[in-house]
């Protein structure tokens, strides 16, 4: 436990006394039941982390007349109970949050005795915390909630935890035989090519009251229609290309498309090469002479594009019934991809962060077939970057 020094402590415990609860900070005094210090916690690690300070009440309890520093009680109020707490903590909850940093702040407290308070900085976690035997709970804007079932699995979804490329989908087994499907067993040498044969040990399909069934990555890998099959699930997994002039949409009579907007379909190793082209072909500025011969230039990196479209299909959130979005502007290109990102990935720690796959299944077979767009060695997002920076453009930006 890292311990400020009276200098430090003098400046930090006015602040904390001017601060209000919310989303991410909250006050507990060490005093009667401590259950409310676990759902803090555990609603801190749900949601985007906190700041939970111990031994400062609550303002709200404040009488008329009292002064800020009535609020100090410190850990000294109940030292047995602060020891339980933070020897309990690795226990209670399922899995286990381990990212917990403690500050100890000295300070003179209410009754005038030298006391202290302690920080304790939670971090947002990738994985979803329940409080064993207490529930699963979230932070809200100035306290915590407990999560139902639907709510929890929803979460599991958007942080990755769980994925919907590991649902089974009622689909003929011999809509996947394929194109797709016999390239992909040419490349890794299968040659029996049965797919019920092949699919269960691939881990690509399930029994299912009986039958075999399809998970949907494989949907996704080997279906020539994949997006058709999936709109009868409330789901698509399609990709819209919209090409506008100037550098916003205009939301006139008349839409500013240079043309009409494009539907990309087919398995995902054809969708992203396709989307790939398309959009470079919209953004190719002519042609230079280079020492193999000529070769286009694009007013963006060229690898930069590919490695943005493939990042879109591979880390979607194939729960939702929404298509990738791709607009092309004179300035730029966005590409939105249905979900959030995954783990603990916000905007600010994506570059540095490696790779945090929300559909593993989808990525590690999409790397068996020939010249597969994706490397997966979790170099694709810093090299973005730096291309972006080597073409003097502006870094990419997360949302």
């Amino acid at each position: 436990m890292i311990e400020l020094s009276p200098a430090q402590a003098a400046e930090r415990i006015p602040a904390l006394l001017a601060a209000s609860e919310s989303r991410t900070l909250d006050f507990k005094r060490i005093s009667g039941k401590q259950g409310r210090m676990y759902e803090a916690v555990c609603a801190f690690a749900n949601t985007e982390g906190g700041l939970l300070v111990l031994g400062i009440g609550d303002a709200k309890a404040m009488k008329p007349g009292d002064k800020p520093q009535s609020r100090l009680f410190g850990i000294e109020e109940n030292a047995e109970g602060f020891d339980d707490f933070r020897r309990e903590l690795l226990n209670r909850f399922t899995p286990a949050i381990t990212k917990l940093h403690w500050i100890r702040v000295p300070c003179t407290l209410n009754n005038g005795q030298p006391g202290s308070v302690v920080l304790l900085r939670v971090e947002k976690s990738d994985q979803v915390h329940s409080i064993v035997g207490n529930g699963t709970w979230t932070r809200m804007d100035a306290s915590n909630r407990e999560l139902s079932a639907a709510e929890i699995a929803d979460l599991a979804y958007q942080r990755g935890v769980k994925s919907a490329e590991t649902l089974p989908m009622p689909v003929a087994l011999n809509l996947l035989d394929s194109g797709a499907w016999r390239s992909y067993c040419t490349t890794r040498g299968l040659a029996n090519a049965d797919l019920a044969v092949r699919l269960p040990r691939l881990g690509l399909a399930v029994s299912v009251d009986g039958g075999l069934q399809p998970l949907l990555a494989a949907l996704l890998l080997f279906a020539d229609e994949p997006g058709a099959l999936l709109a009868g699930q409330g789901m698509r997994a399609d990709i819209r290309v919209f090409h506008y002039q100037g550098k916003a949409v205009q939301r006139g009579e008349v839409p500013n498309l240079v043309l009409p907007p494009k539907t990309i379909t087919g398995p995902v190793i054809e969708q992203i090469a396709k989307a790939q082209a398309y959009v470079l072909d919209r953004v190719a500025q002519g042609l230079v002479m280079e020492g193999s011969g000529f070769k286009t230039r694009y007013r963006f990196p060229e690898r930069v594009i590919k490695e943005a479209i493939t990042n879109a299909v591979l880390h979607r959130d194939y729960r939702l019934n929404r298509d990738i979005h791709i607009r092309i502007f004179d300035d730029r290109v966005e590409v939105k991809s249905p979900g959030r990102l995954p783990g603990n990935l916000t905007p600010a720690t994506v570059d540095k962060a490696g790779s945090v796959p929300r559909n593993s299944l989808l990525a590690r077979h999409l790397r068996e077939f020939p010249n597969p767009p994706n490397v997966d060695a979790g170099e694709g997002v810093p090299m973005m970057f730096a291309q972006m920076e080597q073409a003097k453009l502006y870094e990419p930006l997360y949302r």
